[in-house]
């Protein structure tokens, strides 16, 4: 390992974080499965109308690896060299085209996580979020869904906040 990164990345022109990059002097074989990585990204992207641009795929990538939705500074960290304005525009465009979807939970500060289907980001997909008073991250429980809000006539829902709030199992264990 040299500064995190495994021996095959050591001469690597990386943009940000691991192997999200286009490896300009890599091996031609270690090239070819980031291309078809960033590829993959690339689509989902494309599917929701959004242009991927290197930055863009980086942030999707992060956010698809991260076990639980990311804040803003959360992002700025993993993505060392993408500074926080580029990071924010980015999250506000995917909130406008349904790649991400925003929790508030309760931090101050906003949570993104990547929307479930690669095509669609609708109430249905909504599922419960966990926050942990002690760690301050929060989790996603995709098989607790939403209990179901019949709104007064007039009414038109457009996104739901599920948030249970308590201590997690790794916080719990450490407490006791």
């Amino acid at each position: 390992m040299l500064n995190g990164y495994p021996p095959e990345y050591a001469r690597c022109n990386r943009v940000a974080i691991k192997d999200a990059y286009l490896c300009a002097n890599g091996t031609a074989e270690n090239n070819k499965n980031i291309m078809k990585t960033n590829e993959i990204y690339a689509v989902r992207l494309e599917k929701k109308g959004v242009k991927p641009t290197a930055v863009r795929i980086l942030v999707l990538k992060a956010m698809l690896e991260s076990p639980c939705a990311l804040s803003l500074i959360e992002l700025e960290t993993l993505l060392g060299t993408v500074n926080r304005s580029t990071i924010f525009r980015t999250l506000n465009h995917f909130l406008a085209h349904h790649v991400v979807h925003d929790i508030e939970d309760g931090s101050g500060s906003l949570k993104y996580e990547v929307c479930p289907d690669e095509d669609t980001c609708t109430v249905d997909d909504m599922h419960t979020h966990f926050y942990c008073e002690v760690c301050h991250r929060t989790f996603c429980f995709p098989s607790i869904h939403i209990p179901v809000v019949d709104l007064p006539e007039g009414f038109r829902l457009h996104s739901i906040n599920y948030m249970v709030k308590g201590v997690c199992r790794e916080c719990a264990a450490r407490m006791k």
